[in-house]
């Protein structure tokens, strides 16, 4: 496959386009582009389209690693590459707050399993899979906390080589149920003492996700150094989804203040935490952060099966 840019350039209107710090060249050279290397040795023989599957906390990055290497991939090496996100895939505000009536007021908010229109991503994986397209791709508006419209959404019409799937609690599995008995912190002691909504979650990840999870061949991880570290990256990601609003005010009373940020990562703990300890060994590539987000190794582990 010959290369369509030059390198440098692409890396030079990424940067550009996303707004990033200029130190984003030497990580593209140093991890990204190597990762990029070993997938398309994945991919080369293969019959059918190579789905990876990235796993990353809020404001690990994870994002920006899924567009570059969709970039990467279709520009140097002519490969028809669709990237898509777990939060493309939540619920409405309507169907949450009837899991909020019926099950638990928790699930009212977006984000743990069980807040996802898993029969929709099943098809959209099983479609791409095996390039049965034309497929319209859901999008979904965090400002609003409500699905773009339907006529909106992407159709995907060419045959594809390579799909990611990326999500913050995408590749963890469920816990042991001993586990869920201990509250994790105040949200689930003072919102949840009776451990429904958390057992719904853990119950929802062992019958809905774990057979999302088997579309996967690949797997990467960004890996967090602790949970504590999330806050600060979550902080960034609003301000700049306020930034990017640019006086749209109807869309900016969806934003969130810092108090509400604090309340609305404690939903995700839980299963950060267990991922941070867990997901490691069951992946292909761990690329390991500090707490500033630069990469320091990319361990490749022995995986096992995500069981």
């Amino acid at each position: 496959m010959q290369e369509t840019q030059p390198r440098d350039t692409l890396i030079a209107e990424f940067i550009e386009k996303h707004k990033l710090p200029e130190s984003f060249r030497s990580t593209a050279l140093e991890w990204f582009i190597p990762l990029a290397s070993t997938i398309i040795a994945h991919h080369v023989g293969a019959n059918k389209p190579l789905i990876l599957g990235l796993n990353g906390c809020q404001g690990s990055g994870k994002s920006t690693l899924s567009d570059f290497l969709k970039d990467y991939l279709s520009q140097m090496h002519e490969l028809e590459v669709i990237a898509l996100s777990l939060d493309d895939f939540y619920y409405s505000q309507e169907k949450r707050n009837q899991l909020a009536e019926q099950v638990h007021p928790l699930l009212k908010t977006r984000g743990v399993p069980g807040t996802h229109d898993t029969e929709m991503l099943n098809h959209v994986l099983e479609s791409l899979k095996n390039n049965a397209l034309p497929i319209k791709i859901p999008r979904f508006n965090k400002a609003t906390d409500n699905p773009i419209p339907s006529n909106e959404w992407k159709t995907q019409i060419k045959s594809v080589d390579i799909v990611i799937m990326e999500g913050w609690c995408w590749g963890v599995t469920a816990q042991n149920e001993n586990a869920l008995i201990t509250p994790i912190n105040d949200l689930e002691a003072q919102e949840d003492p009776s451990g429904k909504w958390r057992g719904f979650v853990n119950t929802s990840l062992s019958t809905q996700y774990q057979r999302l999870y088997e579309y996967m061949d690949f797997w990467i991880m960004l890996r967090a150094p602790s949970f504590n570290s999330v806050l600060g990256w979550r902080q960034e990601q609003e301000r700049k989804l306020i930034a990017s609003l640019q006086g749209q005010v109807s869309a900016a009373k969806g934003t969130m203040s810092p108090a509400e940020i604090e309340r609305f990562i404690a939903h995700y703990q839980r299963l950060t935490e267990h991922g941070l300890q867990t997901l490691p060994a069951r992946c292909d590539s761990v690329l390991q952060l500090d707490e500033n987000r630069i990469i320091s190794n990319n361990s490749l582990t022995n995986k096992q099966p995500l069981k």
